[in-house]
């Protein structure tokens, strides 16, 4: 028997999305509202696209990060 100690690679369990707290200056989040809804986006989703952008102009970006969860109902399926 093989324990993960030993070589073997480890399996990754799905992580749930993480919670934080952010404090941003009012006029910040106004700004970054209005950002969201020209987009379709809400800020929560907006803040993380804009954090993966910013990690990938970096190359910070895990490799193993995921797509960004798609949000909203799901498209029309055609007939």
């Amino acid at each position: 028997m093989t324990s993960e100690s030993e070589g073997a690679t480890p399996r990754r369990r799905p992580q749930q999305r993480k919670q934080v707290l952010l404090r941003l200056d009012p006029l910040v989040y106004e700004a970054l509202a209005r950002w969201a809804g020209d987009e379709l986006r809400s800020a929560n989703a907006q803040i993380e696209f804009v954090l993966r952008k910013a990690l990938a102009e970096a190359g910070r970006l895990p490799r193993d990060t995921g797509p960004l969860p798609r949000r909203g109902r799901p498209p029309v399926s055609e007939p």
